[in-house]
This record gives C-alpha cells, structure tokens and sequence, in this order.
C-alpha cells in the first residue's frame, strides 16, 4: 500500500506533541533555531534525548557533531515556535548562553546536550545528545496537534477517581502498604 505525504502527515499529526525549539551556533557562531516537535527522551542512564529534523533544515549541518540544546517551549511562546520555523512573528525571541548552546528565555524546560550520535531517518537525520544540564519552570508547555498549536487544559479529578494510579486515593496515597507474604514452607 503506497500511502500519499498527505495522508502520513494527517495520521502522525492525530499523536499530540509539544513543541521544541533545537538551539546551536551557525558556521559563524552565531545562535541559530529550528522548530522541531520531533522530541523524545530515550534513556536515563546515560541520560540521552532525541531531536528529529528534516534534512532541509539548516540546523541539521549545524548539528553535525556539535553541542545543542532543546527547548521546550513554554504555552506562551508560540511566537518563538512560528519564528524558528521560518515565519517570524511577534517580538523576537530572548536568547541566553547555555551550558552548551545558546538557549531561549522563558522555556517550560531546557535540555543542554553534548552530541552523541546522529542517525539516517530517511527525508530525517535522527540526533542524539546527552543530557549535560536540565533545567524546568512550572511554565504549562505549548502543545501541536492536528496541525495546530495547542494549550493544555484542566485536568478533571473524575479522571484519576477510577483509577487505582490516582496520586490522592490510589495505591500512591498515604494509606499505601506493601503486600505482606509468609512463607508456608518449613524447612
């Protein structure tokens, strides 16, 4: 079954992401950008996350085997969101020095990576890095489903309620105990 770009693009954009900003130096050291909500954490130990971009991206020659980092852009940076994919709008993003890389200001969080390895993605190159530095804000993060930008909603407690995983009543609450075995052998 040959499937057309169109129809791929529709099915991957109904699983919600959030948006990243991938952040180096260009060849002139200057800081670049490029949208990505290509993102994911692959392992704690050693601590490695994923950034996939299209090999049209000028971030990708930027990449190759040089220090980055990903910003998770917070629910109010979507004008940083449309300027680093090529469609400025808005104030210009803040920038800072990073552990790594020159990084945004006012990020839900911020992952400084080293290069670790970057992988053939077909029309992509997969990029590892490890984590060297993280840091977090109680910033809601912006989201993009459906082709859209997108903002966290409440959470209903009627979620959790039926679930033994509620953090208030659940096995996580304070009237968790361990289950007790006893040994029926003799010995």
């Amino acid at each position: 079954m040959t499937l057309d770009h169109r129809t791929i693009r529709n099915g991957f954009g109904r699983f919600a992401t959030g948006v990243t900003v991938v952040t180096c130096r260009n060849d002139d050291g200057e800081p670049h950008g490029a949208t990505v909500n290509a993102f994911t954490a692959v392992s704690l130990e050693p601590a490695l996350c994923q950034v996939t971009l299209t090999r049209k991206a000028k971030a990708c020659r930027f990449l190759d085997a040089k220090p980055f980092a990903v910003n998770v852009l917070a629910a109010d940076q979507i004008d940083a969101a449309w300027t680093f994919a090529g469609r400025p709008q808005g104030p210009a993003p803040r920038w800072a020095d990073g552990p790594t890389a020159p990084v945004l200001l006012g990020n839900a969080a911020t992952i400084s990576c080293l290069p670790w390895r970057t992988y053939d993605g077909g029309d992509h190159l997969i990029v590892i890095g490890e984590v060297t530095h993280l840091s977090t804000s109680d910033a809601d993060p912006l989201l993009f489903f459906g082709g859209a930008f997108r903002e966290m909603a409440d959470r209903t407690a009627d979620h959790w309620m039926s679930s033994v995983d509620c953090p208030d009543i659940g096995w996580f609450g304070s009237g968790f105990a361990p289950l007790r075995t006893t040994s029926t052998l003799k010995g």
